[in-house]
C-alpha cells in the first residue's frame, strides 16, 4: 500500500485494521478490538475509569505536533488521572476523529504514539478498541481504565489538617514548552527539553500506586496548574492549604533561563502553569513520603484564603478547559 494512501482511499476498515494492527496487546485484555465492545479483567471487581477530550487548534496545533506526539499525549494525560486516583492503569479505548485527506500514515503514527506512551508511562496496559470517524479537524477522546488492586482510591476529599502537601513530578516546564511554541523566536530551539514535555509530557505513573500505598490522604493530577489544583483539594476536603516559595525554587531553577529568554516569569509558570501532568498529593506528617515527592506545603484549618503562599492568598489562576 502506498505511503501516500489517506484514509478516504482505504475507508474505515482498512483504515482500523492498519491502525489496530500496531497496538500492544496484554494480560488486561479478555477481548479486545474486534467485537462491539471489550472485555477487561479487574483483580477485585473495581476499577476506576477516566476521559479527556483533546481538539484541534484549541488543546494542540498540528504545525506544533506530529501524530506521534498526540498519540502520546492523549495516553500521558489519561493515565495519570488514572494515576491520581492510586490506581494502576491497565485499559484505553480511544476515538479519534480526523479530515479524510489524512494520509494513513500519520494515523499509523498515532498508533505508534499510544505505543510508545503505554510503554514507557504505564507498561502492562493497552489499548482495547476505541472509534475512527471523519471531521473537518482532529478530535482525540480517550477513555482509561484502571486496578486498585484492591486498595481504596485515593480522593480528593481525604486531606487532613497537619498533612503535609508534596509533588511528584515537574512543575512549569510544560507551561514553559508551550510558551516557547508560541514564540516568534528561535528560542524553542534552545530549549528543545521543555518543548517535549509539552508535547510528549512525562506524569510520574507509578507514584500513584506508591503514594496510595504510603498512605496518601488525598491526590490529584496537575493539569491545570498547582494554584488552581492546590484550591480543588482545599474546597473538597473542607481545608486550607499553605504552600512555601522556597520549596518551589528548584522548580523554578529549571525554567528560569527560558522564562529570561522570552522576557516572563519562571514563578508565574510553576505557580499557575497547566499539563505538566503531576501528582499533587497529602499525607499524615508521621509517614515516610515515597522517594520521589517532594514536600511543598502543609494542610491548616479553613479560612478564608483556601489556599496561600508565604501567608499570601494564592488566586486560583490556570487553565481552564472551556475559557483556555
Amino acid at each position: 500500500m502506498s505511503q501516500e494512501s489517506t484514509l478516504a482511499n482505504l475507508g474505515e476498515s482498512e483504515s482500523l485494521k492498519r491502525t489496530i494492527g500496531r497496538l500492544i496487546q496484554g494480560e488486561y485484555t479478555l477481548v479486545g478490538p474486534g467485537d462491539d465492545a471489550a472485555v477487561v479483567r479487574a483483580s477485585d471487581g473495581r476499577y476506576v475509569v477516566t476521559t479527556d477530550t483533546m481538539i484541534e487548534g484549541h488543546d494542540f496545533r498540528l504545525d506544533w505536533s506530529t501524530g506521534f506526539d498526540l498519540g502520546f499525549k492523549a495516553i500521558a494525560s489519561n493515565v495519570a488521572d488514572v494515576a491520581a486516583m492510586g490506581a494502576k492503569p491497565t485499559a484505553l479505548v480511544v476515538a479519534i476523529a480526523l479530515p479524510g485527506t489524512t494520509q494513513i500514515s500519520w494515523l499509523e503514527d498515532f498508533a505508534d504514539g499510544l505505543n510508545a506512551a503505554i510503554k514507557e508511562l504505564a507498561p502492562g496496559a493497552e489499548v482495547v478498541g476505541g472509534d475512527i470517524a471523519s471531521a473537518e479537524q482532529v478530535f482525540v477522546s480517550v477513555t482509561a481504565h484502571g486496578d486498585l488492586e484492591g486498595r481504596e482510591p485515593v480522593l480528593r476529599s481525604g486531606a487532613n489538617v497537619g498533612d503535609v502537601l508534596a509533588v511528584a513530578g515537574t512543575l512549569g516546564r510544560a507551561a514553559a514548552g508551550l510558551s516557547l511554541l508560541q514564540s516568534d523566536t528561535d528560542a524553542k530551539s534552545a530549549y528543545d527539553d521543555l518543548v517535549a514535555i509539552q508535547k510528549r509530557p512525562q506524569p510520574p505513573v507509578a507514584s500513584g500506586v506508591s503514594a496510595a500505598i504510603a498512605g496518601a490522604t488525598a491526590m490529584l493530577d496537575i493539569s491545570d496548574g498547582l494554584a488552581r489544583d492546590a484550591h480543588r483539594i482545599a474546597r473538597a476536603s473542607g481545608v486550607s492549604i499553605e504552600i512555601n516559595s522556597k520549596d518551589l525554587q528548584g522548580f523554578e531553577a529549571g525554567v528560569e533561563q527560558a522564562a529570561m529568554r522570552l522576557g516572563v516569569s519562571a514563578a508565574d509558570w510553576v505557580r499557575y502553569g497547566g499539563e505538566d501532568h503531576s501528582l499533587l498529593a497529602t499525607f499524615p506528617a508521621s509517614v515516610q513520603l515515597p522517594r520521589e515527592f517532594k514536600i511543598i506545603g502543609k494542610v491548616v484549618e479553613q479560612s478564608d484564603k483556601l489556599v496561600t503562599l508565604d501567608g499570601l492568598e494564592l488566586q486560583q489562576n490556570g487553565w481552564d478547559s472551556i475559557r483556555g
